[in-house]
């Protein structure tokens, strides 16, 4: 049996190898399928996003990395897949996945959506996350494979950071000294 499991990918995350490899062991082969959306100003090209998904499940025998254009349904049924692989994180998810399932069981009533539920770990997840973080110098190393770390911290132009930096104490604020005589604060030299 053929899944297909889609998305924009952009980065794929540590949760989405999650699903992938728990799906890998429940279908004969997984497609993670890259939609090529043009209303969607991307980091990465798609070309990129199946490289670095090429590289972060080569381990996996029966997963293979494609993009598509257009509906889901159609792009599984030129596939011959029989099923839609989603990862659920929160309820919200599960409402607008639902929704998505029940349009495409209108489109086809050959191929069955299966939700997984994504692991505890990356219950927090997203793509988005990541480059929020990126964006604004954090480490994503926890968040990513390192290949795909390298890649974020060169588009936002960043070295790469340490992951998981200690924090140096602050010392409290000394009280400005008053003189005793008048009451009044010193002169401070600009």
């Amino acid at each position: 049996m053929i899944a297909i499991y889609p998305g924009s990918f952009d980065p794929i995350t540590l949760g989405h190898l999650d699903i992938i490899q728990r799906g890998s062991r429940l279908f004969n082969k997984v497609i993670v399928a890259v939609l090529r959306n043009p209303n969607k100003v991307p980091l990465f090209t798609v070309e990129q996003r199946l490289e670095q998904i090429r590289i972060a499940t080569q381990h996996l025998p029966n997963v293979e990395a494609d993009s598509f254009d257009g509906l889901t349904v159609n792009y599984a049924q030129q596939r011959q897949a029989q099923v839609l692989l989603r990862g659920l994180r929160a309820i919200s998810d599960f409402e607008v996945e639902l929704q998505m399932a029940h349009t495409n069981k209108t489109l086809s009533t050959q191929i069955e959506t299966v939700f997984l539920a994504t692991s505890n770990e990356y219950s927090f997840l997203s793509s988005s996350v990541v480059k929020e973080i990126a964006r604004f110098g954090g480490s994503v190393d926890h968040l990513v494979p390192p290949h795909i770390a390298l890649d974020i911290y060169k588009c936002y132009n960043h070295n790469y950071p340490i992951a998981n930096p200690t924090t140096t104490a602050i010392t409290p604020l000394q009280s400005i000294p008053m003189e005793q005589s008048t009451g009044t604060i010193p002169n401070q030299e600009a």
